[in-house]
């Protein structure tokens, strides 16, 4: 047994330890932390299939963007873990229905990809492919023969990302919120209104009015004690 075959087994078999661990575990933490553990498994086997940019690619995105974020939005919230467990034993059969269909499903294809084929899929169909990198293969294959396929993925990836944002925006009532539409539709008339009225009180006139003199209005004051 060759020792890269040897290295193979020890991944794999700590890959679908974490990948029970990560479906078994109590704690929500614990859970991404063993599939970060996973996916680091699943970068090393890709490494000994010498596909070494889907191994970066796994590492970078899936554990260095995606894993992280989940993981500190699971230490943020405040997760009961009694409720979510509370009717698991309800849908373990439209689990295992889903689940087996799946494994069926992609059985087929990895037969009718490597087993019902007779030359290697990697590189069937490409010109030159003994002595082509795997990422300028894995380029060429995507933007030639799965260029469709590869729009539609884009596609679908943006209308999540839109339909995420507008799912967890939500109007506080303390909070100011800009309104484009009504603002466009706004008339000087509507904001401003011009009020004529008279003043409260006409300003009297120094020409007919007595001058006042002497010590008119003003107080006395009483010596006598």
């Amino acid at each position: 047994m060759e020792f890269t075959t040897v290295l193979f087994y020890i991944f794999a078999l700590l890959l679908t330890v974490s990948a029970l661990k990560v479906i078994t575990s109590r704690n929500p933490v614990s859970s991404a932390l063993f599939l970060v553990l996973a996916f680091f498994n699943a970068a090393a086997i890709w490494m000994l299939l010498q596909a070494e940019f889907l191994a970066i690619l796994l590492v970078l995105v899936y554990v260095g963007a995606v894993m992280v974020l989940f993981l500190f939005v699971v230490m943020m919230l405040d997760i009961n873990i009694d409720v979510l467990r509370r009717d698991f034993k309800r849908f373990v059969p439209i689990a295992s229905i889903v689940g087996a269909i799946i494994v069926i499903e992609t059985a087929l294809i990895l037969w009718h990809g490597f087993g019902a084929t007779i030359t290697p899929v990697v590189g069937a169909g490409v010109s030159g492919a003994g002595v082509m990198p795997n990422t300028q293969l894995i380029g060429k294959v995507i933007y030639t023969d799965y260029i469709f396929a590869f729009e539609i993925a884009g596609l679908v990836l943006l209308v999540a990302i839109i339909a995420a944002i507008s799912l967890t925006i939500r109007d506080k009532k303390d909070k100011k919120t800009q309104t484009v539409s009504q603002q466009v539709k706004v008339r000087a008339q509507d904001r401003v209104r011009i009020v004529k009225m008279k003043a409260e009180k006409e300003a009297p006139d120094a020409s007919t009015e007595p001058a006042v003199t002497g010590n008119i209005g003003a107080g006395t004051v009483d010596n006598k004690g």
